[in-house]
């Protein structure tokens, strides 16, 4: 628990020490973000915001993870294929981020080159999970347990770029992505913990360290944007530790927001092909509050507090999983 907390207080520190400068070279470097022209009124003021802070928080996030697994004697081949796993994410969000900047507008990669990326990133966890774990490919739901066989590979690679694309789409406001991965990365931390997967439970802490400490320059108003340099990197990390930590079903509730505001895009998107009607204002859901009339501030304290609620639900089952109750 020592070293946990060292990581959390690590990663914390880091980032908002390596946040200044880097924030200071992106406005003189003119390294802005370019807002998307369906996005709603108020965000054409946040045109020109410093973005790929994730560079930053990825940075913080690993050099933290390092030093405590070291100090707890645990770097491990599942630490470092984690690290891997989001130094890779890392560096494919980190080039669609370049792409929109060289280009001076919200285009990056294309859809399928991002996604062709974001599961071939996915392959490297789940591949080494099945070649060293025995029961790896068996699905579990308290005392349900299913052996999915051949199909688990597939599975666990849609969770991890399910993840990654789920958080991606949730960074759509000061402070949202970040507000909300505090509470789920602690939660990994715990569960990961008491199954006794200490590396995992480390580099969770790390991370929700730092975007506690990217929150004091990502908070409304926005100093800088992780961009797709850390929500793909974080969002991909967080599905990689449920996968390696083989607590799979719980991560509909640690992401609990992260799939609402993935649902809200499929079932706009269904609905309006469909019968040619929108269910919300503007998907992702953060945007069809904004049109409601709240407040960016509202928004992302509000759905913060509705992640710390689904996060505590995960642990509280967790327990009751690991006591029989369940």
């Amino acid at each position: 628990m020592i070293m946990v907390t060292i990581a959390f207080l690590l990663g914390m520190i880091l980032c908002m020490l390596f946040g200044v400068p880097y924030i200071d070279m992106l406005k003189k470097k003119m390294i802005g973000q370019y807002i998307k022209d369906v996005a709603p009124e108020n965000h054409a003021k946040k045109q020109g915001t410093p973005t790929t802070g994730g560079v930053f928080i990825i940075v913080a996030v690993i050099l933290a993870s390092i030093t405590a697994l070291l100090l707890a004697q645990k770097l491990t081949t599942i630490a470092l294929i984690t690290i891997i796993t989001l130094a890779f994410y890392t560096f494919a969000g980190f080039q669609d981020d370049y792409i929109k900047i060289k280009g001076k507008g919200n285009d990056g990669l294309t859809a399928r080159g991002k996604l062709f990326r974001q599961i071939a990133i996915a392959l490297l966890p789940t591949l080494f999970l099945i070649t060293t774990n025995p029961s790896a490919c068996e699905f579990s739901i308290g005392n349900f347990v299913i052996d999915m066989k051949w199909l688990y590979p597939f599975f666990a690679v849609f969770i991890i770029t399910g993840a990654s694309n789920a958080y991606n789409l949730t960074d759509g406001l000061d402070g949202l992505a970040a507000g909300c991965g505090v509470p789920a990365f602690i939660a990994c931390a715990l569960i990961s913990l008491s199954m006794g997967e200490i590396e995992l439970a480390i580099i969770s802490a790390a991370v929700a360290g730092a975007l506690l400490g990217f929150l004091k320059f990502n908070k409304p108003k926005a100093e800088v944007f992780m961009g797709d340099t850390g929500s793909l990197a974080i969002g991909g990390l967080l599905g990689t530790i449920a996968v390696l930590g083989k607590f799979e079903f719980l991560l509909i509730f640690i992401g609990g927001v992260f799939v609402m505001e993935t649902l809200s895009v499929i079932i706009q998107v269904t609905s309006f092909k469909t019968t040619g009607k929108r269910v919300f204002k503007m998907a992702p859901i953060h945007h069809h509050f904004e049109l409601l009339g709240w407040n960016e501030k509202k928004i992302v304290i509000v759905f913060s507090i509705v992640s710390l609620i689904l996060s505590t639900i995960a642990i509280v089952l967790f327990e009751l999983f690991s006591r029989g109750i369940l």
